[in-house]
């Protein structure tokens, strides 16, 4: 049975510090459960490891995808079931870090198939949306899966359209494919590390992690990316801030606008994730500063 470490929590709260921290001391590596690091370019809005940083200790999942390919739950467990593998036969110890609660219950507890897309479908959707705009579909996805609708973003086009897509398909639900996962075949033996602050701190981690964001170029990688020919409505561009910055950048709206946009999406991105994490078993909470300089051995690792 494989044994790894996580480490979840809320955006902004520390994680990846944390994980570099664990992987430096107990001679790991770092598998990454963030749904949008994968995807190559995507750096400043992301907060991907630097390259620093990922010299220091090998990162997995990151930069792994193009901004129009799709990324999923499943497809997530997959790769880091096999980076796993790999890992733990260098003796080495995973470290799963991520803020994406359905990719980290997918990789521990295994995910349901979930019925394959439709392109007519999701293309009468994609005009739907230009005809009637997405807070029509977003009723319309309150209605037939109000749990699905309460964990995504009103904003998130990609999610909400497959969200709906797997409704008109399948006539079940996304919710409730995602609640009859089945226990995986191969099962983890898994610590995990939850990072937790008060919700006014981590707040205010988030309008501070913002302004560095704008400070170290954030509105010209956008500008550049879509210089590059990645259209707007690319899976990575649904990433909250991106569709914001992206917005500026066409003349929808300002950008004091966009950024404050961003940071209400932000922090209602860190309540949900705060919700699911809570309610997730064997978490064992930690504040940052339990676990401040030498403190590590607060965590006991002994079964590692």
């Amino acid at each position: 049975m494989a044994k790894i470490i996580t480490v979840v929590g809320t955006t902004a709260v520390g994680k990846s510090a944390l994980a570099m921290r664990l992987a430096e001391a107990y001679d790991g590596e770092i598998i990454n459960a963030d749904a949008l690091q994968v995807y190559r370019g995507f750096d400043i809005g992301t907060a991907k490891p630097s390259a620093e940083e990922q010299a220091r200790v090998p990162h997995h999942l990151v930069d792994i995808l193009e901004p129009t390919e799709r990324y999923s739950a499943g497809e997530f467990a997959r790769r880091a079931r096999i980076a796993i593998d790999a890992i733990t036969a260098r003796g080495r110890l995973p470290i799963v870090v991520g803020g994406s609660g359905l990719y980290v219950r997918a990789l521990h507890e295994g995910i349901s198939p979930i019925p394959p897309g439709d392109e007519k479908l999701r293309q009468n959707l994609r005009e739907q949306v230009e005809k009637d705009g997405l807070p029509s579909l977003y009723a319309q996805l309150q209605r037939c899966d109000p749990a699905s609708a309460s964990r995504l973003p009103p904003g998130d086009t990609q999610r909400i359209l497959r969200a709906l897509e797997v409704y008109l398909t399948s006539g079940q639900p996304l919710s409730q494919w995602i609640a009859s996962q089945p226990f995986g075949e191969k099962r983890l033996q898994t610590l995990r590390i939850g990072l937790t602050l008060p919700r006014r701190v981590i707040y205010d981690s988030i309008a501070r992690r913002m302004a560095r964001m704008i400070d170290t170029g954030w509105v010209q990688e956008v500008e550049s990316l879509l210089a590059s020919g990645i259209p707007d409505d690319a899976p990575a561009f649904q990433a909250i801030g991106y569709r914001q910055i992206c917005r500026f950048l066409r003349g929808i709206q300002s950008l004091e606008a966009a950024l404050e946009e961003t940071a209400r999406a932000t922090r209602r991105f860190a309540k949900r994730q705060e919700t699911w994490f809570r309610k997730e078993p064997d978490v064992r909470w930690f504040s940052p500063e339990q676990l401040a300089g030498n403190k590590l051995n607060a965590i006991d690792i002994s079964w590692a």
